[in-house]
């Protein structure tokens, strides 16, 4: 059994310095990142494994029933790895831990878009938001251990990964090239990460404008897309925790804001958030003549506003290369901010730059195991 971090408080010291960077991501395209494979033995590879089962049916866990087609036949099913599920069987009862929530169902479907080199498979699914209206894409990942028997009967913690720019049609962290979910596998052999569950949906509702992940006045309802729809959609489909203790974020840019943004508005059902690239205040020009409800989605005002209730505590983690700007920001928020139940620290990534491959590195060097103190990690056997 693998030994995960301990739960502690997250504090590190809060280095300064930096100026502003531009919402807009500056990073290579994930269709870049693919060409540079297409030459020799890298295009086989590339071939093979990334495509092998891509667009067959796919669950996760042994705990599901199969899936409910439109038609409201049994879909076809295949296991976490893309291969076919066996029979499914009456889900196991948790014990020992009242905090562990079984699937509510019923399940979503999911098709395969890549698989990564230990057998687990990245997949996606579309949502219609029973809150927001709202109906997109949404990819997800589960690691090894959420099949492993051993942690039939437990929940396991959700990191929801928010990307930079526009984040629409895609969500660019469901590319494996960015090595997001390689990371935390590899990190949960070495004890330093949680096995967490990644669920990746759209941030925007089109490519024209960028909506704060908020429910700006007139416009798609994107703060409840993502705090209230994704959420009910993972508690539909995976074994969660009831409690706070094992729901996160993770975000670059424009995706760090939201991340952030929402961990402060829902104290009580988020805990903690790795936001990355140094965004801290609603800039959407959808919010002109809204200024009340755009202030109701800074994170400034918040974190005040938490601060003067005294918590409960959040945790943020943020993240910064020292080849971009932005860092002067997250100082002065830390300096004013990062007091009572708002616990921050800054994580400097040498030579990083504002893109998903070195806030990656930045998690594999230390935020990742930050987050996993800060989380409540998987129990074997006893749930």
């Amino acid at each position: 059994m693998h030994q995960y971090p301990q739960q502690s408080s997250g504090h590190e010291p809060a280095p300064a310095g930096g100026r502003r960077k531009s919402r807009r991501a500056v990073w290579i395209g994930a269709g870049v990142a693919a060409a540079l494979l297409l030459g020799g033995g890298g295009f086989a590879a590339y071939k093979n494994e990334w495509f092998d089962g891509n667009g067959q049916a796919v669950s996760f866990g042994k705990d599901h029933a199969p899936a409910t087609g439109k038609d409201g036949k049994d879909g076809k099913d295949g296991g976490g790895s893309g291969k076919k599920a066996a029979s499914p069987s009456a889900p196991p009862t948790p014990t020992g831990d009242p905090d562990v929530q079984l699937p509510a169902g019923p399940r979503s479907e999911f098709k395969q878009t890549t698989k990564l080199d230990d057998g687990t498979v990245i997949a996606k699914t579309r949502l219609a938001g029973a809150k927001s209206g709202f109906e997109g894409d949404v990819w997800v990942w589960a690691p090894k251990e959420y099949d492993d028997p051993k942690y039939a009967k437990s929940a396991f913690p959700v990191l929801i990964a928010l990307p930079g720019g526009n984040g629409f049609p895609a969500n660019y962290w469901s590319d494996r090239s960015l090595g997001l979910q390689k990371a935390i596998s590899e990190g949960v052999q070495a004890g330093t990460s949680l096995p967490f569950v990644v669920i990746m949906p759209v941030l925007n509702p089109d490519n024209k404008y960028y909506y704060d992940g908020a429910d700006i006045p007139g416009q798609p309802k994107m703060g409840t897309w993502i705090a209230e729809d994704v959420p009910d959609f993972v508690r539909t489909n995976f074994r969660t925790y009831k409690s706070r203790d094992g729901w996160a974020f993770m975000g670059s840019s424009s995706g760090a804001f939201v991340g952030m943004k929402t961990v402060l508005q829902y104290p009580d059902r988020f805990k903690a958030v790795i936001a990355s690239g140094g965004e801290i205040v609603p800039d959407s020009p959808l919010w002109k003549g809204h200024q009340a409800e755009m202030d109701a989605n800074n994170p400034e005002k918040l974190a005040d506003k938490l601060i003067k209730a005294g918590g409960p505590d959040v945790y943020i983690n943020f993240q910064i290369g020292t080849k971009e700007s932005g860092k002067d920001r997250m100082t002065k928020f830390v300096q004013q901010y990062g007091k009572g139940p708002v616990k921050t620290t800054i994580r400097d990534i040498q030579n990083g730059e504002h893109n998903g491959w070195h806030y990656v590195r930045g998690m594999k060097e230390g935020s990742l195991e930050w987050i996993s103190k800060v989380l409540k990690g998987p129990k074997p056997e006893a749930g």
